[in-house]
């Protein structure tokens, strides 16, 4: 009995110390992210500071696991105070933060203006990557990230997606605003840049994943726990080393001698990069550049977004000497206002802005009531279809613009839709060529900025004055100048009464359009019609993008509430279309 009772209670105490035991000892917790240290070195970098530096501050990784080394040298502007400002605040969110200001000199031995590169540069550079590298060393980081500062990092998993690919030495591939990117697919037996045929599908994502490349730079990230990562260096040179002496490409020659191969990732959308300066740009230039690469952003997107830390002077806008200029936009589309908006500001322009006349608000009674009446005989030329309320909505727009320049007698205007991307440095642009328009004293009533060229083989330049030609027939009214003589001549056309979309009322008004039925209801096709080329202005998206919509394209017909129109029909909107010849007039047809 005493034996049964033994067992029994040795059971329940086994059984307890069981339970007594996983109670004691839990799961074990998760490992924490690796450690980074981010390399920030910046040299008159105000224009972009605010927001590589928002984009840092926002990237998905702990910030407890991050150190920063941070250091700026030979500046004209004020890099040092925006950088100290951001790090004064950020440094109780990071591990540690590593400062390094020099105020003077504000420029280095032999250098001939802040975007050239003597090769005293290039050697202080690859000193300053060195000792970032020698900090993370020394403080056994993980990973080092070196990002210069034109590179926005807007994807804010950049640092997670590319720790996890588990290669040694990887960059994400950056966009700008042309062919430029990140990294190099070629290189030639002498260290010099080198065109392949993977580049160009690596750089537009029709190829994609993460691929093996001679060459990466601006952004990369260095895993620092792999064994051969220990030869790697920025300074000196290696002793084997004949290459030129540039920052990235003795980087490349070191990761060749150490048997280590750099890799390119595209399968995000990780940021943008600003196309390098040539050496006789100025520090406005770099500004104007990146103002462009952030429009860019804004469109195409992720967008940039400045650091919240980082004080930001209001931009000082202006007219570009016109009397006025004008934004159409419709109350219902406020995403294409505010983008707008915010671009112009970004681009110191000065706007008003027009509510449109929504066409899809109106019925056949209302166009009845403003006097609106189809030109007799006119059809779309690709769809067959007649005029859509979208195209009177659009028409009436443009047409009170032109009526209240007259009313006030504004000598010239400046006329924008809500659905355009701005060339770069078109601000300069537009100044210049207004300025010479002057000089020359040319006599102008139209200047086209943005439009979508039928015939540009036709077009004769104008003489002494740069990048002006005399224009032909063309489609959208995207942008466009206008004098007041210019909508004078427009109001007494009496358009109303005899309306047609008023991309083709224009040509038929200064006379190159190709139906010649159309240009029989205007007698005076006197308009002086020119246009800026290349154009200043672009659509954002064209017919069939993912983000295209038209209000003008997609609506229901003018005189028939019932019948709806779509796109499909009038490929006007597509890129590159011109009209189906048939269409067209004969003298015209001959000529195309």
């Amino acid at each position: 009995m005493f034996l049964l009772h033994f067992l029994v209670f040795g059971a329940f105490v086994l059984h307890a110390g069981c339970y007594f035991s996983e109670e004691k000892f839990p799961e074990e917790s998760k490992m924490q992210p690796p450690t980074v240290v981010i390399a920030i070195i910046a040299r008159n970098a105000a224009h972009s500071l605010p927001y590589y530096l928002g984009a840092l501050e926002r990237l998905n990784y702990p910030k407890d696991r991050i150190s920063v080394w941070a250091a700026t040298d030979h500046n004209l502007d004020n890099t040092t105070a925006l950088l100290k400002e951001w790090l004064t605040v950020m440094q109780k969110y990071y591990h540690y933060v590593e400062w390094r200001p020099m105020d003077k000199p504000t420029s280095y031995a032999g250098e001939l203006g802040p975007k050239h590169w003597p090769n005293s540069r290039y050697e202080y550079v690859m000193k300053l990557k060195q000792a970032a590298l020698n900090f993370a060393r020394k403080r056994w980081a993980d990973y080092i990230l070196y990002a210069d500062t034109d590179n926005i990092l807007t994807n804010p998993d950049t640092l997670n997606l590319l720790i996890a690919e588990n290669k040694s030495v990887i960059a994400p591939m950056l966009d700008s605003q042309g062919a430029y990117s990140n990294y190099w697919c070629g290189i030639t037996p002498q260290g010099y840049y080198r065109r392949t045929a993977e580049y160009f599908p690596t750089r537009h994502r029709h190829r994609q994943g993460c691929f093996p490349v001679p060459m990466v730079h601006s952004t990369v990230l260095l895993d620092l726990r792999k064994e051969g990562m220990k030869k790697l260096a920025f300074y000196p040179p290696h002793d084997d080393y004949s290459w030129p002496y540039d920052d990235i490409i003795v980087f490349a020659f070191s990761c060749r001698s150490a048997e280590i191969q750099m890799y390119l990732c595209n399968k995000e959308r990780y940021g943008y990069l600003n196309v390098p300066a040539k050496p006789h740009h100025t520090l406005d230039d770099d500004r104007l550049n990146f103002v462009h690469v952030h429009l860019e952003s804004m469109i195409d997107g992720p967008p940039m977004y400045p650091s919240h830390f980082i004080h930001m002077f209001p931009k000082q806008r202006d007219l570009m000497g016109f009397d006025e200029i004008f934004l159409i936009n419709l109350r219902r589309r406020p995403d294409r206002r505010d983008r707008m908006l915010f671009s112009l500001n970004e681009l110191e322009i000065d706007v008003k802005v027009v509510d449109a006349v929504d066409g899809n608000a109106l019925n056949s009674s209302d166009i009845k009531i403003l006097g609106v009446d189809l030109l007799p005989g006119y059809y779309d030329p690709f769809s067959g279809r007649t005029l859509t309320k979208g195209e009177v909505g659009c028409f009436l727009s443009h047409y009170y613009i032109w009526k209240e320049m007259v009313d006030v007698q504004m000598d010239k205007a400046l006329v924008l839709e809500d659905d355009v991307r701005f060339q770069a440095n078109f601000k300069r642009r537009v100044l210049r060529l207004m300025e010479e328009v002057e000089q020359v004293e040319l006599d102008w009533d139209i200047i086209y900025f943005g439009r979508k060229q039928v015939n540009p083989g036709n077009e004769e330049a104008v003489e002494n004055v740069r990048n002006l030609v005399v224009a032909d027939y063309s489609y959208w009214t995207l942008s466009y100048a206008i004098s007041l003589q210019g909508a004078q001549k427009l109001l007494n056309a009496e358009p109303l009464s005899k309306m047609l979309p008023v991309d083709e009322f224009l040509p038929i008004m200064y006379d190159k359009h190709p139906n010649e039925d159309y240009m029989s209801h205007f007698p005076n096709r006197n308009l002086q019609a020119f246009s800026v080329r290349p154009l200043l202005v672009q659509p954002c998206h064209y017919a069939g993008d993912p983000q295209w919509v038209s209000d003008t394209e997609t609506s229901t017909l003018w005189d028939d509430d019932s019948v709806r129109t779509d796109w499909r029909g009038s490929h006007k909107t597509l890129k590159g279309a011109s009209p189906p010849p048939e269409m067209l007039s004969a003298a015209y047809r001959d000529e195309l």
